[in-house]
């Protein structure tokens, strides 16, 4: 795609994913978990043994900001910090019980939710929408992961 500054679709483009993102992130109110909390319990529900590393990788986060999420999932009983039995020097995360139910609660709040907004559109319509927000997405994980490549090969060529 040929960019240009003044290029009209990828302005509107830009300004229809910033209102989404800022619309679509669930506040308290809705299921009582807010987005990062409900992103960081959605993945460790379907991964298991997921460290601090793995997630800020995941997340494009540093550890530290990881670090503090994790905390706050821990304090609250929705995680817990397994130690790793082949190295004892670290450890992963669990989500608990608790955990797997607050994130189901605020699922469903979520797919009511969008079930509503959504009520008017045609099943094709919402294929079509949630194939392109797919398309996206892989665009977008394969721009970080070819960032990340170059990152890695940057770093290997200043440690010759």
């Amino acid at each position: 795609m040929d960019v240009k500054k003044d290029d009209k679709n990828l302005e509107s483009l830009n300004n229809e994913l910033m209102t989404l993102i800022r619309r679509s992130s669930l506040d308290k109110k809705h299921g009582g978990l807010d987005r990062s909390t409900y992103t960081l319990l959605y993945h460790l529900a379907h991964h298991e043994k997921v460290g601090v590393k793995a997630l800020a990788e995941e997340f494009g986060l540093d550890t530290s900001t990881i670090s503090r999420q994790t905390s706050v999932l821990e304090a609250k009983g929705y995680a817990v910090r397994v130690p790793d039995p082949m190295d004892g020097r670290s450890s992963y995360f669990e989500i608990t019980l608790l955990g797997t139910r607050k994130l189901e609660e605020a699922r469903n709040i979520r797919l009511e939710r969008y079930g509503e907004i959504f009520a008017d559109w045609s099943p094709e319509d919402c294929h079509t929408f949630s194939g392109l927000l797919a398309r996206l997405n892989r665009k977008l994980a394969q721009r970080s992961a070819d960032a990340k490549g170059l990152t890695e090969e940057a770093e290997a060529g200043r440690l010759n």
